[in-house]
């Protein structure tokens, strides 16, 4: 007599694919609720507030400055990026009418000296090459210092789309009071790829 083979035949389709979803779902339930159900008293006490009383509070380390005001009479001040200064190459003393020759003479006139004029250049060449009408497409950033957006540079003065002295001007005050020195904010781009 001959034996009956039996076969399995796995499912197949959307159909053989949900009935495994399902039945893992399932085991996932029973392994977080083993009743099967989330009962009406595990919601209740779930959503229950706690009493308080004679209950420690929780308490979170917080490194940096703290205000009072915000919200929970709180406010996170964040740090300034840490100033790591930089040396670039030598560039010397650029041609007269160039838009580096007016920032070498606005450098100067700052007191900071030609070690940060090479990196103000080497920072500004990698960002927009001096490039008065420099776009980015993808990040909107403007200008010779690359503002985002390029209008922040108005605060310089209304000619800031077309005029190197205001884009210059302004460059250097943000690069003054975000990162000390052009030979700092050339440090931090050297380290993540912006300023």
């Amino acid at each position: 007599m001959a034996r009956a083979r039996v076969r399995f035949v796995r499912p197949r389709g959307v159909l053989g694919v949900f009935a495994y979803l399902a039945s893992i779902g399932l085991v996932a339930t029973l392994l977080v609720e083993p009743s099967g159900l989330t009962s009406a008293a595990t919601l209740a006490a779930a959503s229950s507030p706690v009493d308080a009383a004679g209950v420690e509070g929780q308490s979170v380390p917080v490194t940096g400055e703290l205000a009072a005001s915000g919200r929970d009479a709180f406010e996170v001040i964040k740090p300034k990026p840490k100033i790591v200064a930089a040396s670039a190459p030598a560039v010397g003393v650029p041609d007269p009418g160039t838009a580096q020759a007016i920032a070498h003479d606005m450098v100067m006139a700052r007191g900071w000296g030609q070690g940060e004029f090479d990196c103000l250049v080497a920072l500004w060449n990698r960002e927009s090459h001096w490039n008065v009408y420099a776009h980015n497409t993808s990040s909107g950033a403007y200008g010779i210092p690359q503002a985002l957006p390029g209008s922040k540079m108005a605060t310089a003065g209304a000619d800031w789309a077309t005029n190197p002295v205001t884009q210059i001007t302004w460059g250097l005050g943000y690069i003054g009071g975000r990162y000390g020195t052009p030979c700092g904010a050339w440090g931090h781009s050297e380290a993540k790829g912006w300023y």
